[in-house]
């Protein structure tokens, strides 16, 4: 099977490489950077192509006597690319953290009876995995929480942070308002709001905060109380506000000088060196999920708990590990005729297929992401 994985960074490099060992699929890898390119390793047996993927001819001709698609360009350019594929006539598996709203091309995948699997990441991704699973094992759910984050292990001032993937991407959740679910309704928030503190096991003190990372859940789940923060070394969210609030985030053009100036390309740019990982540097990826419901009139609550590390001996960063390889295991699932429904289908829909849950659950513990699920009954009152 030929498949084209269109955008190769940090983790397009992973799913790329992890698709082509032991020539399991014929891989393509597609970048505009010739440099991106340039870091494949020419033992692994990837071919490569220099194309612009913000341009849907570009996407069209990259595509050409492929199988499948591989979405795993920056968020800006995901619901295009995305787009490009459909309208291509190509089934995707798509890990873009886009801005838009994807179920806006359900019509043409279903049209053209193409399988469109999105948000197939972490968070998105195996969050919407897990809570779809449980939506339809429990007789009811009633609540989901999920933090999450990826950070260096070794903090350095001032931001005790750097980005795993696009700086871009990282800005956008820091100001797009966050949409969670209480009682039933949906609230929209400010970004960076309602810190908390948490102390984690094996990682330590940890800062809590609202991002807009339920997206799809919010459509397609019935569960009346859900919320998405996203974690980080304490001290991180009020470096984050100051900016938004002083103006580098602001996406409108100004006058500095005569010259034309927009605020948050600059501070993106300048983010992207100060929040560079080091060749070598370790990271970690932290999620901890909780799913209240109930089975059998008695209340329930799971617990999820994810601790992975920085793969030494592969130099794989650990968010290109969790993130990519529930890609590639959606890639798989696809691949294998598991998941054959068209449409575009966020992962909570994926997650209702239990053959298709536990493949993927499998597939990423034997890359060593393991999820340590723990059940308990809830006392009334």
């Amino acid at each position: 099977m030929k498949i084209a994985v269109l955008g190769v960074g940090r983790v397009g490099k992973a799913v790329a490489l992890d698709l082509a060992r032991e020539g399991e699929f014929d891989v393509t890898a597609v970048d505009r950077s010739q440099e991106s390119l340039a870091r494949i390793p020419g033992d692994a047996g990837i071919n490569t192509l220099r194309a612009d993927l913000a341009d849907a001819h570009e996407v069209a001709r990259a595509l050409g006597g492929q199988d499948l698609a591989v979405g795993a360009v920056p968020g800006f350019l995901g619901f295009r690319t995305l787009q490009a594929v459909l309208e291509a006539g190509y089934p995707v598996v798509d890990m873009a953290f886009a801005p838009e709203d994807p179920m806006q091309l359900n019509g043409l995948a279903r049209q053209q009876g193409l399988v469109a699997v999105v948000d197939a990441g972490i968070a998105p991704g195996m969050s919407n995995l897990i809570l779809g699973r449980l939506e339809e094992e429990l007789d009811e759910t009633t609540r989901f929480e999920c933090m999450v984050g990826g950070l260096p292990v070794v903090r350095h001032w001032p931001f005790q942070y750097k980005a795993p993937f696009s700086p871009v991407d990282v800005l956008e959740e820091y100001t797009r308002p966050a949409r969670l679910r209480r009682n039933g309704r949906t609230r929209v928030v400010p970004a960076l709001s309602d810190v908390e503190m948490l102390d984690l096991p094996e990682v330590g003190a940890l800062e809590a905060f609202n991002t807009d990372g339920l997206r799809t859940l919010l459509k397609t789940c019935e569960t009346p109380n859900m919320v998405e923060k996203t974690l980080r070394y304490p001290g991180h969210a009020e470096w984050m506000k100051g900016l938004r609030a002083t103006g580098f985030f602001r996406s409108e053009a100004m006058d500095v000088d005569g010259d034309t100036v927009v605020p948050l390309k600059l501070t993106g740019k300048l983010l992207e060196e100060a929040w560079a990982f080091d060749e070598s540097e370790e990271d970690l990826t932290i999620m901890q999920l909780v799913v209240d419901g109930v089975r059998d009139g008695k209340e329930e609550r799971h617990s999820f708990h994810l601790l992975d590390r920085y793969d030494s001996e592969t130099g794989t960063s650990s968010m290109a590990r969790t993130t990519g390889y529930t890609c590639t295991a959606m890639v798989r699932a696809v691949a294998q005729g598991l998941y054959r429904e068209p449409g575009v289908s966020p992962l909570e829909l994926v997650g209702r297929e239990k053959k298709v849950y536990d493949f993927v659950m499998d597939e990423l513990k034997t890359r060593g992401v393991e999820f340590q699920h723990s059940v308990q009954e809830v006392e009334e009152g």
